[in-house]
């Protein structure tokens, strides 16, 4: 007789080792990077590719898909953002792969594509494997996503992750892919390899809120041993010279980041002229004053462009946008799920010049190599920029990309603060790819999980 405890630790319990199988098909299409990619990650089983924009991630999940469903007999989930589902089933049409778009439920096709929003519909009993597109949309360790998509997968036998590069330093977004994909969880990753640079914050109510600069720093000696972990059940690259190929055509235009500062027409309150701000508090009440100003020079930039975006952040800011740049489109958070898509649609066939929206709501995911500029209202979050970048600086564009970062003299420490953290991405990713080029040259796949035992405790 099962108990209640066997029960519950039966509810929580993860499907075994990874255990793939070997690959029943491999397209001419993949480049041999690609190629390489796919036999690793259908060997694998429970994987994650971290591959810069244009590198491929589609194919390669398509790929990966139809494979999966050829080996177990069962169909294949694929999860995308809002708005990318009907780019990846065109995708799919390109690449011979039998797919169909479901919002209610249904399984049509082999591959069934829907966004993250309509998982609670499906029956994950149902299927063989899923595909988590862009899957930077879990990693929020307290999002209910991210708890909705866990739960999900825990017991499906074949689960692949595909995103761009992860944030500077982003090891929650390690962490919590690492769970979902049915290895180490994120707590248990945290307290293996890391300790708390400093213990900044604020204490309510008897209970610790850490302050938005609190960091991880690694344990002696764990920086290597964490590397190679991630190795285990990750693969990433930025261009497929990191995997050991030549680049081909894999080469990116020119980025063309231009600053702008515009002054404020009024200062600052109880002050004779602007000087730079500090703390959250004082950037968002800097962020209000500066609106027209900042939304008149970002009209004026794209005025001409054929198309453009006007990435922006504030309610206000996206309303005014609209109104001042001629034949522009805004999407904002209020429209429904259906609407966003059809504008973000409509943007991807041309039919849009200029779409005003946040990179909440569109930076994720779609692929516009048609597009060449594009205004940035900069803000703390590194993520946000480099996806709003990338929408349009990725392989496969054939113009030089513009982008004007529209910034106040209160507010100049906010974009060299996304310089830094560019600057600690590239060292993050260079890192791990050095580590999988170490691994790969051993004929290691797999981290030895085993502990090693110190000299004292012998």
């Amino acid at each position: 007789m099962i108990t209640p405890y066997e029960q519950f630790l039966a509810a929580k319990a993860q499907m075994g080792e990874a255990s793939g199988f070997e690959p029943l098909w491999m397209p001419d299409f993949l480049f041999g990077f690609q190629r390489m990619l796919e036999d690793w990650s259908v060997r694998q089983g429970r994987s994650a590719l971290l591959l810069d924009c244009g590198m491929g991630k589609s194919p390669l999940e398509l790929t990966w898909a139809q494979n999966v469903y050829q080996h177990t007999g069962k169909p294949v989930l694929l999860l995308t953002p809002l708005a990318v589902t009907f780019q990846m089933q065109s995708e799919a049409e390109k690449f011979g792969v039998d797919t169909a778009i479901s919002r209610d439920g249904t399984i049509p096709a082999p591959v069934t594509i829907t966004n993250y929003e309509q998982l609670e519909k499906f029956d994950r009993d149902q299927f063989g494997g899923v595909v988590c597109d862009e899957s930077s949309a879990i990693k929020d360790a307290d999002a209910i996503r991210r708890a909705a998509v866990t739960e999900f997968l825990r017991t499906v036998p074949y689960r692949l992750f595909g995103t761009a590069t992860a944030s500077p330093n982003d090891y929650v977004e390690l962490g919590t892919s690492s769970e979902a994909l049915g290895y180490l969880g994120y707590q248990d990753m945290i307290s293996r390899f890391f300790m708390n640079k400093e213990r900044t914050g604020t204490s309510r109510g008897g209970r610790w809120r850490p302050s938005a600069d609190e960091k991880w720093r690694f344990r002696g000696h764990a920086e290597d041993p964490f590397w190679r972990w991630v190795c285990s059940w990750a693969r990433a690259a930025r261009r497929p010279s990191d995997l050991g190929f030549d680049d081909g055509g894999f080469t990116l235009p020119p980025l063309d980041i231009r600053r702008h500062v515009v002054d404020a027409r009024t200062t600052q309150p109880g002050a004779l002229f602007d000087v730079p701000v500090t703390g959250l508090h004082e950037e968002r009440a800097e962020a209000r004053r500066t609106i027209a100003e900042r939304c008149e020079r970002a009209a004026g930039l794209l005025d001409g462009a054929s198309p453009g975006i006007a990435w922006c952040h504030q309610n206000a800011e996206s309303a005014l946008l609209a109104q001042l740049i001629d034949g522009a489109v805004e999407l904002t958070g209020s429209a429904s799920a259906d609407e966003k898509e059809e504008v973000l649609a409509a943007f991807s066939r041309g039919e849009v010049r200029v779409l005003v929206t946040k990179p909440s709501i569109g930076a994720w995911g779609l692929n516009w190599q048609h597009c060449h500029r594009m205004t940035y209202f900069p803000s703390h979050s590194f993520e946000m920029w480099y996806q709003a970048v990338r929408r349009c600086w990725r392989f496969g564009q054939q113009h030089p990309v513009t982008v004007d970062v529209i910034t106040t003299t209160g507010t100049a420490n906010v974009f060299r603060n996304l310089e830094r953290k560019a600057a600690a991405a590239d060292r993050m990713f260079s890192a791990l790819t050095a580590h999988i080029r170490d691994a790969q040259a051993a004929g290691r796949d797999h981290y030895d999980q085993e502990a090693t035992v110190p000299p004292w405790a012998c």
